[in-house]
């Protein structure tokens, strides 16, 4: 297949995890359509998905604050007793560490999968086979980067990508342990498979038409990796209409809402500041949505 990379994680054509689905050679754009809603369907039906949550995938429109919403949702769940592990999986986006207080950017993800490929080819890993360069703490909240584009000739982000769906994939969780990604903009990180092994998915959802067509692909990519937990967090919300509306429009597409961040100058302020999230008012809404998807169980 050389490069290319099949949802299923099927090594090769006609291996036992093939589905013949036809996605590894078709070559027109209505082939490609048709294998995809044949892996859709398969994965609705075949793939179990945990009921508990522990990995959390951040996803939404480039602008929408995901990046803040990661950590409010990250902060919310350590004052709810969850040992909390954030990856930024964003190649974009440099503020996550800044707005969670980490005072020393971990090294890139990236650099261990790559730099002798032994730690690649592990089956499984926990928190504690990592080692702890590539690991940064603050406040109880456990941080880790999967790397930046930073070199105008660096290349596409499909190896940055590869990167998170191991950890994804690999990473088994103790006790407690919820792990949150803050992923990169848009829906392309689906086409990669990143979201595969999460067992939650939430679209952030701010007031534009954009951010909420972005949402209702997401959810629907989403529920057809057969993901059972998806939703959207309505953020930078002005008004209660303005929040009606939105509601309004996801319930459209059947997308479900697990809550609302307001808009706040405080924390606007914090990220021109380069400042940690840190706002009475956003925490307890944070708090909220975080209650709510663990009332869902």
């Amino acid at each position: 297949m050389g490069l290319f990379h099949c949802p299923l994680g099927a090594p090769y054509y006609d291996d036992d995890a093939c589905i013949d689905c036809g996605l590894c050679y078709a070559t027109t754009a209505e082939e490609k359509v048709e294998a995809s809603r044949k892996i859709r369907e398969y994965m609705k039906t075949h793939i179990p998905r945990a009921s508990a949550v522990s990995k959390i995938a951040v996803c939404g429109k480039g602008g929408s604050g995901k990046t803040t919403a990661v950590a409010l949702l990250a902060l919310a769940l350590k004052e709810a007793g969850r040992r909390v592990i954030v990856i930024d999986a964003d190649e974009s986006n440099p503020g996550l560490g800044r707005m969670l207080g980490i005072k020393g950017e971990p090294q890139a993800l990236s650099d261990l999968f790559n730099e002798d490929g032994k730690f690649s080819q592990r089956e499984r890993f926990s928190m504690d086979d990592i080692p702890p360069g590539f690991v940064s703490s603050e406040d109880g909240v456990r941080f880790m980067a999967v790397g930046k584009i930073l070199d105008p000739f660096q290349g596409c982000a499909c190896s940055l990508a590869e990167s998170a769906r191991s950890i994804v994939e690999k990473l088994e969780l103790k006790e407690d342990e919820v792990l949150v990604l803050d992923m990169e903009a848009g829906v392309e990180s689906f086409g990669r498979g990143v979201e595969r092994q999460a067992d939650t998915i939430l679209a952030v959802v701010e007031p534009s038409l954009e951010s909420i067509i972005v949402a209702g692909r997401i959810a629907q990519m989403a529920q057809g990796m057969g993901i059972g937990r998806v939703g959207a967090i309505l953020n930078k919300m002005s008004s209660i209409s303005m929040s009606a509306r939105a509601r309004q429009e996801l319930e459209k597409r059947d997308v479900k809402i697990y809550g609302v961040l307001n808009y706040n100058p405080n924390l606007a302020e914090a990220a021109f500041e380069g400042k940690p999230v840190r706002d009475r008012i956003a925490a307890k809404e944070a708090g909220i949505i975080v209650d709510d998807l663990y009332k869902a169980l």
